[in-house]
This record gives C-alpha cells, structure tokens and sequence, in this order.
C-alpha cells in the first residue's frame, strides 16, 4: 500500500459570520487560495459545492469551516500548507478563528483515485481526539507510513 495517497481533513471555528466585516480578510482570498491548492504539484482533489468553495457545508456545525482535500503525498500537502501564499493566511489564523483545544486536523492513507466521504473524515478526527495519532488517523506532528 506504499502507493498511497494522502486525506487530509480540517476544520477552524469562525468568530464571526461568514459574511461579516470581520471575517472579509478571509472569504476575499479564499478562491485564491483555492485555485492555488488546485494547481499545486501533488494535488489531487478538494471537497468543494457548485460554488467552489466549502463554505455552505456545515457536517460539523454552522460556525464551522471545512477543508478537505487528497494529496500524491504528505511533502505535496507540507509544501502547499506551509511554504506557498496559503501560508499567509495560516499566519493569521486568530484573527478569524477561536482556538480549538482539541484535534482540529487529520490526516490518512486512501488509495489512488479514493474520495474521502465526510463522515469518514469526521470519524477519522474523533478516532484521534480519542486515541491520539494512530495509522488510521494523525497529523503533521506524527507521522505513520502507509505500510
């Protein structure tokens, strides 16, 4: 199973309404980010309505943002997270969304051409909040091979 590829799961609490001033900084550049994510080496698919975007599901609760998309692998998901412009909106994370104590992210092994359901994703973050990381659900923090 070492051809894997790798799911990846989010979720960030909004302080304010979607459509409020407050949280404008975030919903402008939002189809940016998207179309980046899209065009980035290793992407493989994202979670999105006829909009584009996630912002109309709410799996998880109205104040809730949901991300989740399918990378070739984890340096593909890393490079995009952390060293692309979406990192400018990760660094300003607090200004639009509440700290979440407990497991906000997750990630997992699927196989090529598997789309991850949102019940599975959501199984997958409460199996980590309850077990902490495991092969079946972690995060950039620990690591499991497919294998």
């Amino acid at each position: 199973m070492s051809e894997c590829h790798i799911a990846q799961l989010n979720i960030a609490r909004m302080k304010y309404a979607a459509e409020s001033d407050e949280m404008s900084g975030f919903m402008e550049r939002l189809e940016d980010i998207n179309a980046l994510a899209d065009s980035s080496p290793g992407f493989v698919w994202r979670l999105q309505t006829e909009d584009g975007d996630a912002t109309a599901i709410d799996y998880f609760g109205s104040e809730y943002l949901v991300n989740m998309s399918v990378w070739k692998n984890v340096d593909a998901l890393k490079n995009y997270v952390y060293r692309s412009a979406h990192s400018e909106v990760l660094a300003r994370r607090k200004q639009w969304f509440d700290r979440i104590e407990e497991a906000y992210s997750v990630m997992w092994w699927v196989a090529p051409g598997t789309i991850p359901s949102l019940e599975e994703a959501g199984k997958r973050l409460e199996s980590l909040r309850q077990n902490g990381p495991n092969v079946e659900a972690f995060s950039f923090k620990r690591l499991f091979d497919p294998d």
